[in-house]
């Protein structure tokens, strides 16, 4: 896992271009601790940079940006699970392999089937790989969008960067995104493709860009996206496709030349990986847990419960307020564009750091995947709801009581409009208040910008299974997890959005996915014989910190009391009663800090 950067610019000499790509990658230096590498095509105005932090193939036959046969050159970030099959195959065909990596992997694949050869790659990854016969740049994203790239075309020529933040040292990119603010407070992040800078988008998941460098035009075209088929209806099939492919994808995550090792939030996907990884790697199985003294968010009874039953190196932390009151301000500035949460990520990552572990699996995916959310059950409310006129929409969201409020972006048709009923923090009247601009406008940035399929036909659970995947997973979830863990030169890793194991959960019929219970009922069938009941049979609390009073007691927020804006200075007070969910909070707190990249 790594950190990426490049440029091709004719309107700058070569050695000041590669002198700017050289300082975008000294902004990423955290994500590769490594190594670095710096490369210019000979003739040309393109320079790719790269920052390793280096997980297979630790000899510098894995430095990046990485050649082949002389014609391909690639700067990547990223794990390719497959690339042992995918090197088998390419071999018989009569290819050939100095390094141990995935990265030469890839090269040749391209070689071979060209941008086919995206399609078969499972995996995290996001790379820039140049074909100097053709004179083509291609950028390329995974498909789930699990590893950043971001882009801006501008004049003719095109920047790269697996952070925002990079490209704030060039002036002509700099500028600031003036919807961002109202994307902050309507979702909690800055929704994909925005980022906070006006000219820097984030490349589409399952898409790759090509660049012709002869005239300077590209285009975006999608090589794979994921779909329900709902096609697998028999439960014992359903649970035992479950099984296996979760247990492939966790077998295959857990390879690396560097240590890996496991959160453990004592949560059922986090228990049910932890179980996987015994299995497949029966010695020298870490897992990493924080716990807090406060005892109604403390998760250490069941975390030990697990530690103890796989038999783990269990490293469990204490995070107190103390601990928190002193990285704040470090934790907002590694933000790479703002977010309403992220924070525990950025904590459990600094102490797998601290333990020499370089790369982790985490439990992100299965709830969006199996119904592990509250959405699940009020997606139906929400549907009948939608179909009301938009004047009665309006009337509802003015009336006294606060749960009816968001009712007003059910006026957005489509998933839009369904995403922030939701989950929505503030609403487009609260927005511009906050903001100091007329509602008008926040209606305008919400309408303008956003556009979604149509899912008519779809499963109301399928929707909500839809829009979580979509939106948190994808703007705030996988985002979060990248940038914190990354901060401190850590790798994330997610089994439940391996391919296979995505494609099973699209292909079961919803009256069977959903059923039970509990929520997530058919997960937990699936992996009965390995979850303790003291894991499953209880309240799901997330993994979330007493962030509502370490909040209200932190001298960075209390500036919010002393706000020039009247909205702000009322929401801290509702803050301090208890009113207003500690996340809103924090999203005031980095729009009034001028939100930056």
């Amino acid at each position: 896992m790594c950190r990426i950067a490049g440029s091709v610019n004719k309107h700058i000499n070569e050695t000041a271009l590669a002198l700017q790509v050289a300082q975008m990658c000294e902004v990423l230096q955290h994500g590769g601790p490594d190594g670095k590498g710096l490369y210019t095509v000979p003739g040309s105005h393109i320079v790719l940079g790269h920052r390793r932090l280096a997980l297979l193939d630790l000899s510098t036959n894995g430095q990046q940006p990485m050649h082949y046969i002389g014609r391909y050159t690639i700067t990547y970030n990223g794990e390719l699970y497959n690339y042992l099959a995918l090197k088998i195959e390419l071999e018989k065909v009569g290819y050939h392999f100095k390094s141990t990596s995935d990265t030469e992997v890839i090269l040749a694949a391209f070689a071979h089937w060209n941008t086919l050869a995206f399609a078969k790659f499972n995996g995290m990854f996001a790379f820039a790989l140049w074909d100097n016969e053709v004179q083509k740049l291609y950028l390329v994203r995974d498909k789930v969008g699990i590893k950043p790239l971001y882009y801006a075309l501008h004049k003719g020529h095109i920047t790269f960067a697996s952070e925002v933040k990079a490209f704030t040292i060039i002036n002509e990119l700099s500028e600031l995104n003036s919807k961002a603010h109202i994307y902050q407070l309507a979702y909690g992040f800055i929704p994909e493709p925005y980022t906070t800078l006006a000219q820097v988008k984030a490349l589409p998941k399952g898409c790759y860009l090509t660049y012709n460098y002869a005239n300077g035009t590209n285009n975006i075209q999608t090589y794979a996206f994921t779909s329900f088929s709902n096609t697998l209806a028999s439960e014992p099939l359903a649970t035992t496709k479950i099984y296996q492919s979760l247990a492939d994808a966790v077998q295959l995550q857990m390879v690396a030349d560097a240590s890996v090792g496991l959160f453990l939030s004592g949560g059922i996907d986090s228990t049910i990986i932890a179980n996987l990884a015994c299995k497949y790697k029966q010695k020298d199985i870490h897992t990493l847990s924080i716990y807090f003294n406060e005892k109604n968010y403390s998760e250490k009874i069941y975390q030990d419960i697990v530690a103890k039953q796989i038999g783990s190196t269990h490293h469990s932390v204490l995070l107190t307020q103390t601990d928190f009151n002193t990285h704040f301000e470090k934790i907002l500035a590694d933000m790479d564009m703002p977010s309403c949460d992220g924070i525990n990520t950025w904590f459990i990552s600094k102490y797998a750091s601290s333990e020499g572990i370089k790369a982790v699996l985490s439990g992100i995916g299965a709830d969006e995947l199996y119904g592990g959310y509250p959405s699940f059950d009020r997606i139906g409310l929400a549907m009948a709801l939608q179909k009301l006129p938009s004047t009665a929409l309006g009337l509802l969201s003015k009336t006294n009581q606060s749960k009816y409020s968001r009712i007003s972006y059910l006026q957005l048709k489509g998933m839009q409009g369904l995403y922030l009923f939701l989950r929505g923090q503030f609403t487009p009247i609260q927005i511009a208040a906050h903001l100091g601009s007329y509602e008008n406008e926040v209606w305008d940035a919400l309408n303008a910008d956003f556009s979604s399929p149509s899912f008519a036909k779809m499963d109301n659970k399928n929707k909500a299974s839809w829009l979580e995947f979509n939106y948190y997973m994808q703007n705030q979830l996988l985002r979060d997890a990248d940038t914190m863990s990354m901060a401190h030169g850590v790798e994330i890793r997610v089994p439940y959005l391996d391919n296979e194991v995505i494609d099973t959960a699209f292909s079961i019929a919803p009256a069977i996915k959903y059923a039970g219970k509990n929520a997530k009922q058919l997960l937990i069938n699936s992996f009965k014989d390995m979850l303790p009941q003291a894991i499953w049979d209880r309240p799901k609390m997330g993994f979330s910190f007493p962030f509502d009073n370490w909040l209200r007691q932190n001298e960075h927020v209390k500036v919010l009391a002393n706000s020039h804006n009247a909205a702000t200075r009322k929401a801290f007070v509702d803050f301090e009663k208890g009113n207003i969910h500690w996340s809103r909070i924090l999203s005031l707190l980095l729009v009034n800090n001028k939100v930056k990249a």
